[in-house]
């Protein structure tokens, strides 16, 4: 008899955990998996930009690339004007929505 309650006792505390696994699984699935894949996709598109390439940096600024280094770029924001930017600021977001917009 006190086989079948211990046994009992054990498959009741395993049930009590499924609902804990299924949040973990859906917050894997709804919040963590796409972030990986948003921050995998950003930076293809910072090692894909290239020389004369139209973007726009994270805090808003526009330009063309007129330089690409390692770890840095170098935008032509008006005749003349210069600015060193890393490749990381370069907000693939914004860059493809003026892109679709043009």
């Amino acid at each position: 008899m006190y086989s079948i309650l211990l046994q009992a006792q054990q498959q009741s505390t395993w049930l009590s955990f499924l609902p804990m696994i299924g949040i973990v699984v859906v917050f894997y699935f709804f919040m963590i998996r796409p972030q990986q894949k948003k921050a995998k996709d950003q930076k293809t598109f910072s090692e894909a930009v290239k020389k004369g390439d139209y973007v726009i940096t994270i805090g808003g600024l526009h330009g063309r690339v007129d330089e690409v280094q390692d770890e840095t770029v170098v935008l032509e924001v008006e005749r003349g004007g210069r600015i060193k930017f890393s490749k990381s600021s370069i907000s693939m977001e914004a860059t493809k929505a003026f892109r679709e917009k043009k």
